[in-house]
């Protein structure tokens, strides 16, 4: 017999009254009424209570604190007072021995298992405490279901899962590396790998059909509330011999299967819509559109070419219409003015009303001529407000803010869904803010058009077979058709200034492995984390990681990161030189 539990607390039945059993678990309540005691036993599987009546067991569990780590030896006994809530509700253990194996301090951080405020830097300091917290554990129970449930998938569809390294070598993939210095190589470093991208790709060269793994990535970004700062880890998928259709019906199987069998919310159905980049700005002001909102964005700049209105002239012009909001009050136009000043940088946010006799009022109804209020009643109705949203040249990023806000504020979201689609058809390049050429996603995919759309085009006119799973808002998932043509390879790089000698030396691995009869190839890597916060329906995707790092980066309960002792410099070959 286990010295410490014979049954976990939540297995005891009606049918084992009478039965000597062990529990164990923490002390979650106690209920002190006198000549009795209450106390509820907490382990991973659940709660069974303890029903103390001798005097000299009352004296003992008086001294014990909540989250003090007990064992209970015990009979099982009918309860009087049952708990339908509970599957032990119908029982209790009367013990004939308690001991304590771990006692808790008497004042704890915060409390357990209670509806509070807690600051969550206090949460994160004391993370072990947190996550006995029954919502915290069960998202991380959770967690574990979902990637079990991909795993299950993607062996189903054949894949392989293969393990790539932690230790590999810095390349340029948009984002700062983590650099890991090399004790036996002075003045040489390891970086933590981004993504396996590069593996992943040459798993492929070396006659892998298809390849999975749960991967680690490492990228110094800061943090967001989707996004946990430092590591993250995603679905990493790679496919032979594939074109972009087939790593669409392969992701859309894993993704949405994982979303059906582990949410009861409706799910967007297989073969999913295909938003080109450009049309979801245009529509939607973002390249990850929330489709659960039903307003689009339209252009209005033509409409308004020769208007006397100034602030106006000159500008790219955006409108949102939505319906029946001409009933909101003036403090809610307002207030939506000054979330676009504060929050959007806009210079100002206009509107009108279309009242129920279809004359319009509010805003900047007086600067509406009657030629274009005809044309905005093609796209309004009676009851409907306009929004005007008018920049040089962030109008359509304004409008996308706009249109989000408005969705939040007016309950316009669809409730208990999960809305997928692709974006696709992404830039190949972009300019940045010194009209430099860079890659506008990622640099090893596959331009549409190929080495001659290399050569004959603007490359701000090339697309690239790059594509985003987007879920409610979310990227959900990023993925290329991969540029496996050296020439082609080398033409795209030195398009964003590089040489064919830094491609060679950034990328040696695939740069020679493209040279022995590189296989056309594909993939994607849905984001794990972002996966189960969207299914545990949470806002942060702290609350389903273990052991999350804080907005700033830091892990407040290992005190990462930190100084280390100068020999430990001194083997690594380090000085550090802080500059204040």
């Amino acid at each position: 017999m286990n010295e410490y539990r014979t049954h976990y607390c939540n297995e005891l039945r009606i049918e084992d009254v009478g039965k000597e059993v062990r529990i164990a678990g923490f002390v979650q309540t106690i209920r002190d009424l006198g000549a009795v005691m209450f106390v509820d036993i907490r382990d991973h599987y659940g709660i069974t209570q303890l029903a103390i009546n001798k005097e000299e067991d009352l004296e003992f569990m008086r001294k014990v604190t909540t989250e003090s780590a007990v064992s209970i030896t015990g009979i099982v006994n009918e309860r009087s007072n049952k708990n339908p809530n509970l599957p032990t509700g119908d029982i209790e253990i009367i013990p004939s021995k308690i001991r304590v194996i771990g006692k808790a301090k008497n004042v704890l951080p915060f409390e357990i298992n209670i509806d509070q405020d807690v600051r969550e830097d206090l949460r994160l300091q004391y993370r072990f405490l947190d996550l006995r917290n029954d919502k915290i554990h069960q998202n991380i129970v959770f967690r574990a279901k979902v990637m079990k449930t991909i795993r299950e998938i993607m062996d189903d569809m054949g894949f392989v899962e293969i393990q790539t390294p932690i230790l590999t070598s810095s390349s340029p993939e948009g984002a700062r590396d983590f650099l890991v210095p090399s004790r036996l190589h002075p003045g040489e470093f390891y970086a933590l790998p981004q993504a396996p991208q590069q593996y992943k790709q040459l798993l492929m060269m070396s006659g892998f059909d298809k390849y999975y793994q749960i991967a680690a990535c490492f990228r110094d970004e800061d943090p967001r509330a989707d996004r946990s700062p430092g590591e993250f880890y995603q679905l990493d998928l790679e496919m032979a011999f594939a074109t972009q259709e087939d790593v669409f019906k392969a992701v859309e199987n894993v993704v949405l299967n994982t979303f059906r069998r582990n949410s009861t919310w409706s799910v967007s159905d297989d073969n999913l819509i295909k938003i080109p980049y450009k049309e979801a700005i245009e529509k939607y002001g973002i390249d990850k559109p929330d489709l659960r909102n039903p307003l689009i964005i339209q252009d209005a700049t033509e409409l308004f070419k020769d208007t006397e209105f100034n602030a106006f002239k000159g500008k790219t012009i955006k409108m949102i219409v939505v319906p029946d909001a001409a009933k909101e009050t003036r403090k809610f136009f307002d207030q939506m003015s000054e979330f676009a000043v504060n929050e959007c940088e806009a210079k100002g946010l206009a509107y009108i009303k279309i009242e129920a006799d279809g004359t319009l009022s509010g805003g900047i109804s007086k600067f509406v001529t009657d030629d274009i209020k005809s044309e905005l009643l093609k796209v309004a109705k009676p009851g409907d407000a306009i929004f005007f949203i008018a920049d040089e040249k962030n109008s359509a990023k304004i409008a996308g803010l706009i249109r989000i806000e408005l969705g939040k504020r007016l309950d316009l979201i669809e409730k208990n869904c999960f809305k997928f689609c692709w974006i696709v058809d992404f830039p190949m390049y972009e300019e940045d803010d010194d009209g430099n050429i860079i890659f506008n996603h990622n640099p090893f995919s596959m331009p549409q058009g190929g080495l001659e759309a290399l050569n004959s085009k603007n490359p701000l006119d090339i697309y690239a077979y790059q594509y985003d799973l987007v879920c409610n808002g979310y990227e959900l998932a990023s993925g290329a058709v991969r540029n496996h043509d050296v020439e082609t390879m080398e033409r795209a790089f030195e398009i964003a200034g590089y040489t064919r000698e830094q491609v060679e030396s950034k990328f040696p691995a695939l740069y020679n492995a493209f040279q022995y009869g590189a296989p056309a190839h594909a993939g994607c890597a849905p984001g794990l984390d972002r996966m189960v916060m969207l299914l545990a329906n949470e806002e942060s995707i702290r609350e389903v990681i273990a052991f999350p790092k804080n907005s700033k980066a830091r892990d407040l309960m290992m005190g990462a990161p930190s100084p280390v002792f100068p020999n430990q410099l001194e083997d690594i070959h380090i000085k550090v030189d802080i500059k204040e």
